[in-house]
């Protein structure tokens, strides 16, 4: 019995060539590090969003709910599932906002820290090696035109 044929390249869809639109490189490219990132945040224990939401919260301490989720992209109920799954596994607790008790603020734990910090050494190599054949200064200038492309306007959606 003879196998089947190979699937052409025009079957698997066609893929991005140097003069493809930047959105579609910016959207391969994202989902390139979305995947090499969550294998390493899930070799931790973590998904990529639970890694991305303690690392905000490291990052911006202080936040209420509505503005981490705001930060993120994310809407209230799935910010609200992400944090009760971090505060079960004791990585964040939750506090009353001392200005408004109906509001509240998620605090990271020296636990949920010290994983962060873990699972942000590890991703950084992976960072790196897939960035390996750019140079230093490259980096830092894809880093800025990235920067500028996302600018200080609130986002309407989320990739994670």
């Amino acid at each position: 019995m003879q196998s089947p044929p190979a699937p052409s390249p025009e079957a698997a869809g066609p893929s991005p060539t140097i003069d493809s639109e930047i959105t579609w490189l910016l959207h391969r490219a994202a989902q390139r590090m979305h995947a090499a990132t969550g294998e390493v945040a899930e070799k931790h224990g973590l998904t990529l969003r639970d890694y991305i939401v303690l690392s905000a919260l490291v990052k911006t301490p202080g936040l209420t709910q509505g503005e981490l989720g705001r930060a993120l992209g994310l809407d209230k109920t799935t910010l609200m599932s992400q944090l009760d799954r971090l505060e079960h596994r004791a990585l964040v607790v939750r506090h009353s906002a001392p200005h408004d008790r109906r509001l509240r603020i998620p605090v990271i734990t020296d636990d949920g820290r010290a994983l962060c910090a873990t699972v942000a050494d590890a991703c950084a190599a992976v960072e790196s090696s897939v960035l390996d054949s750019f140079g230093h200064d490259q980096v830092q200038t894809l880093r800025r035109m990235l920067f500028t492309i996302i600018g200080d306007a609130e986002d309407r959606g989320s990739c994670l």
